[in-house]
């Protein structure tokens, strides 16, 4: 493990981030100012390869963390990872934002950790993670978040964002994180390729955790008992 090389990419948040690891250190790293990562990812991704002192083919895996986060963020992050695994054929790892999130907050083993993302329009991304395995991803309103988090005697709620505290109002404090970068996904990364536990390039999509517009604003449809007003449900499938 010592002599992989990874790279690891990440454009979710409103600052892009990118790094090249050896083993388990961290050799060079980059950051994307706000919305410049679609024009810069590329060029930094080159510029750290010079830094550290290897060709890019060198590579052994390509770690792209796909979401939740900016829409157009994952996206450039996504496709940069799948078009340099696929003209290098290396493997790729998809990590969650979530993931990185609740990693960083070190809990004690066999303690759940729920990891909050602002998302907008009154909703969070939350993850709830017990020993780095994800239990369930959603898209929960405020209302459903407090829910589901009045069931635990003493929950463990990190965030990297102040506005999601102030959007608890105090019902809930989360533990304030640094947000997370490309470099926090390493540990992550390291242990999906000690499990050979790689992505499907091909098929691979981004973890976005939300409704599409459409559904968002959607009049609802007729259906044979009556009308329908409810709004379509997100699967809560686990997710890496």
């Amino acid at each position: 493990m010592k002599r992989t090389k990874t790279l690891l990419i990440d454009t979710c948040g409103a600052t892009g981030t990118v790094a090249l690891a050896e083993g388990d250190k961290i050799l060079v790293s980059a950051t994307l100012p706000g919305r410049t990562a679609s024009e810069r990812l590329v060029p930094a991704i080159r510029d750290l390869a010079a830094r550290a002192n290897f060709a890019l083919p060198s590579l052994h895996a390509i770690a792209v963390v796909h979401g939740p986060g900016s829409f157009t963020g994952v996206r450039v992050g996504l496709s940069a990872a799948k078009g340099l695994c696929h003209a290098l054929n290396l493997p790729l790892i998809a990590i969650s934002r979530l993931a990185v999130l609740a990693h960083l907050a070190q809990p004690p083993a066999g303690a759940r950790v729920h990891a909050l993302l602002d998302a907008g329009r009154c909703e969070f991304y939350c993850g709830v993670y017990l020993d780095q395995t994800c239990l369930r991803e959603s898209l929960l309103t405020r209302d459903q978040f407090l829910g589901d988090l009045s069931l635990e005697s003493a929950p463990n709620v990190v965030a990297c964002e102040p506005a999601v505290a102030e959007s608890l109002g105090g019902y809930a404090t989360p533990r304030l994180l640094a947000e997370p970068t490309a470099a926090d996904a390493l540990p992550l990364a390291l242990r999906r390729i000690q499990q050979n536990d790689f992505d499907d390039t091909a098929t691979l999509d981004a973890n976005y955790l939300r409704r599409t517009d459409a559904e968002i604003f959607a009049k609802p449809r007729p259906s044979k008992t009556g009308p329908a007003a409810a709004l379509v449900a997100i699967p809560e499938t686990p997710v890496r």
